[in-house]
């Protein structure tokens, strides 16, 4: 059986909504983490210091392990859970803006089909966008250094 996710991970919301929230909570280290919008399948840790909200992409490996994608040069780190990851970026100059140190807990309960994968959530697709916008593939796009290819 899957483990529940972390009360701080609330889902597909926007990036908007995401800075609403952490603003709200005003404090240097607050932290939630979403689902990212333009990369299906990876996630967001979302940190705030000093009025700035700082995203950093979590993507999930093949293994169902968890890394924060890192700056060019520096050894990515895997962890079992979301909460294991958490954990570790609770501790001072693990290479974020800020450590996390106050959870941004979502206030409803998150009714989500979990994937075969440890701790996924199922993604749910958004109704239909209206025919004149333009369909974009990120996860295939040449300029993308982010590609990701899960198993059905």
């Amino acid at each position: 059986m899957a483990a529940a996710l972390p009360v701080c991970y609330h889902g597909a919301i926007s990036r908007e909504e995401c800075e609403e929230l952490l603003g709200k909570k005003n404090k240097d280290g607050a932290y939630l983490i979403r689902d990212s919008e333009t990369i299906q399948g990876a996630m967001c840790l979302c940190v705030y210091k000093k009025k700035v909200v700082y995203t950093y992409r979590i993507l999930q490996t093949h293994t169902g392990q968890y890394t924060v994608t890192t700056v060019g040069g520096l050894e990515e780190t895997f962890f079992k859970s979301l909460d294991d990851l958490i954990r570790h970026y609770k501790r001072r100059n693990q290479g974020l803006a800020i450590h996390l140190r106050h959870s941004v807990k979502r206030k409803t309960a998150l009714l989500i089909q979990q994937r075969k994968s440890p701790e996924r959530p199922q993604r749910v697709e958004p109704p239909p966008r209206a025919q004149e916008e333009e369909e974009h593939d990120y996860e295939n796009a040449p300029e993308s250094e982010y590609v990701e290819v899960l198993p059905e």
